[in-house]
């Protein structure tokens, strides 16, 4: 197969993807590989690939066509390939879960000297390396990595980086309990799909609309974010985005139980579980988990709930996720309490507070927790988070944390 053909078959490929006949565009990229000689072709056709399977939530796939198409990049020679590939896997660990491979790919991809793609790709990598530093609740290094990509994009003029990178912090912030800015950033997610996204591909409203529904489901807007999630449904639906269908599945879930319908909850849960397990989305199963939990406690099912906490502990563990195992080290504080186990009780208080100090969640101008309750929160430019309301009563002229600056604006 010539260059030109390969050109050809990969339009045809892309032409067949974008309406939906996702097994069919498939097909034709495996006819390219299998047949093509053109090595720029075959790199462009393992991209498409690897995006296509992302998408579907095929995340071992994904992985093996990003390593084919490093291989295929060392034989090009070429910087700017070398960046693409490994920016592929940087995003197919991630997706995977493997937080710590994810960043030591995305710093290959900042160490890579000379390429032209930098400044395209540069946002790209900070964002994927913002999610991975979130997913192991590094939340200064996460929001330092979200602040970069959001300079790309601005710089660039990249509404779609910004929109990805807004979706980004609306999840950020729901993790830490701002919820008006966690509210905020997928509405002006949502806000550029409007202005700038009629060419996009639905996905990018299916994800805003996802992550406003998990905000105004934590404001306690719940028929608003019954209406969010299903819009987010129906176009996750419509494209094969099994991912975004899990994610949606959870929200559901937590909704009904917002609403103490325990009995429409739990197949919702095993709905999105069974997704997540399918995909390989390990955190995805651990805060599904913790969401059943909740419900037996509800139901006043301690010792079920310990059994769900003890799944999602070990998984939280292998994944790295210091929030989730704080959160269940709290449950399961909770019910060790309420049984009148005082040695049980202890080890998780003890873990607990461990696991604030490692998550650094905690305000350096007052000492108390963040993330316990809902709280207006200010980052400084470190990216160091204070309450808002000790940073105006404080006037404080330098972070408390590191002792850099505060006179600029914060980030956010």
């Amino acid at each position: 197969m010539g260059q030109d053909q390969t050109k050809q078959q990969i339009e045809k490929g892309l032409q067949l993807y974008q309406s939906n006949q996702t097994e069919k565009a498939l097909h034709v990229w495996m006819k390219v590989l299998e047949k093509s000689a053109d090595l720029v072709g075959r790199f462009r056709v393992l991209g498409c690939l690897v995006t296509a399977h992302s998408e579907m939530g095929r995340y071992k796939e994904m992985l093996k066509f990003a390593v084919v198409q490093i291989d295929t990049a060392r034989e090009l020679e070429d910087a700017d390939f070398l960046l693409e590939s490994y920016l592929n896997l940087a995003r197919s660990n991630e997706k995977l879960c493997e937080f710590h491979k994810t960043i030591s790919y995305c710093k290959t991809c900042v160490g890579l000297p000379g390429t032209r793609a930098g400044a395209q790709l540069g946002g790209q990598v900070s964002l994927s390396m913002g999610n991975a530093f979130l997913g192991l609740s590094l939340f200064q290094k996460a929001l330092e990595s979200f602040e970069k990509a959001l300079r790309y994009a601005h710089n660039n003029d990249d509404a779609m980086l910004e929109c990805r990178v807004c979706c980004s912090l609306g999840s950020f912030y729901a993790q830490v309990k701002d919820y008006e800015k966690a509210l905020f950033f997928p509405c002006k997610a949502a806000e550029l799909v409007s202005d700038y996204g009629k060419g996009w591909s639905l996905k990018y409203r299916a994800m805003s609309q996802y992550h406003m529904a998990v905000a105004y489901r934590l404001l306690g807007h719940l028929g608003s974010a019954m209406e969010c999630c299903e819009e987010s449904m129906k176009i996750a639906l419509q494209h094969g985005d099994r991912p975004l269908q899990a994610l949606c599945l959870l929200c559901f879930a937590d909704i009904h139980r917002s609403r103490g319908d325990l009995e429409t909850a739990f197949p919702r849960y095993d709905s999105a579980m069974s997704i997540m397990t399918e995909i390989g989305n390990r955190l995805g199963q651990v805060q599904v988990l913790l969401g059943v939990a909740k419900c037996w406690i509800a139901r006043k099912a301690l010792d079920k709930a310990l059994d769900v906490i003890e799944k999602a502990q070990d998984l939280a563990e292998e994944v790295g996720n210091k929030l989730s195992q704080l959160k269940l080290h709290c449950l399961s504080e909770s019910i060790y309490r309420s049984k009148g186990l005082q040695r049980e009780l202890r080890a998780h208080v003890v873990r607990f507070h461990e696991c604030v100090e490692e998550t650094e969640l905690y305000c350096g101008l007052c000492g108390e927790s963040i993330g316990e309750r809902n709280s207006r929160l200010q980052a400084l430019p470190c990216s160091h988070i204070f309450h808002l309301r000790c940073l105006q009563n404080n006037g404080t002229r330098s972070c408390p944390n590191c002792r850099r600056s505060s006179m600029k604006p914060g980030f956010v």
